[in-house]
């Protein structure tokens, strides 16, 4: 990086770990298929493209620097601090943009997948993980995912608060709020194994002319009837409601 590069951070984050074992979390393939994206049949290429062949990486001041794409590039800075790892996902160039009131697919990608990366680092240290992702446009009268689940009341909770819902799914979860920005909601869900439950709302656009958004369900340990339950069940919720 040039002295005159333009950097900030998109997302910081701090991990309950020490620097060296999240580093081996961003480095090592095995556990960058269980935080990073969602299952599917290109994610091993993704993640070989994208950290490996695609990176710069400075391992002693564990750094990341991902490949250039319409003039900006994005990386990963970890600092330990107090036995902890603070995590920033850094943007080299671009607009000088508030990206905490501003959408973009990038940014928010970011920001699940470094919360799945904590929880990955926190609580289930070499388990594998299951995930069911979908996303799409609202049909019209249809709310944004977090109000049509009705969690949205949720957001007024702490980090770290216990939760006990009934979604409109129908489906009762309890947990505890893992984070709140003004797009994404992450939820701790006890029922899929200490999972993660991330509803991304998206705004209106021309593509979007209802809004529209994404859900990511991360589980642990269900069973294969009791995991083909769960995606039948919210795929079907899903569909009838957004349109990809």
């Amino acid at each position: 990086m040039s002295t005159n590069e333009k950097k900030r951070t998109l997302v910081e984050v701090t991990i309950a770990a020490p620097v060296d074992e999240v580093w081996r979390a961003v480095r090592e393939p095995d556990q960058l298929m269980n935080w990073f994206g969602w299952d599917a049949d290109s994610l091993a290429e993704e993640v070989d493209f994208i950290f490996t062949k695609a990176v710069a990486c400075d391992e002693r001041e564990h750094t990341l620097r991902f490949a250039e794409w319409e003039g900006i590039s994005d990386g990963f800075e970890l600092v330990e601090r107090d036995g902890h790892t603070v995590l920033r996902v850094v943007r080299f160039g671009g607009a000088d943009i508030d990206w905490e009131s501003t959408y973009e697919d990038v940014n928010e990608g970011w920001m699940t997948f470094v919360q799945q990366l904590r929880l990955l680092v926190e609580r289930h240290r070499g388990a594998r993980r299951r995930t069911l992702y979908l996303s799409g446009g609202a049909k019209p009268g249809v709310s944004l995912p977090s109000a049509a689940l009705e969690v949205a009341d949720l957001r007024r909770l702490a980090d770290g608060d216990a939760y006990d819902a009934t979604l409109a799914i129908p489906a009762s979860l309890t947990g505890r709020v893992w984070h709140r920005t003004k797009f994404q909601l992450g939820l701790t869900v006890d029922e899929w194994g200490d999972g993660l439950l991330v509803v991304t709302d998206k705004d209106v656009t021309d593509k979007r002319p209802h809004g529209g958004g994404a859900l990511l369900l991360t589980t642990f340990g269900l069973e294969d009837d009791a995991f083909d339950a769960l995606e039948r069940r919210w795929t079907d919720w899903w569909r009838q409601r957004y349109v990809d």
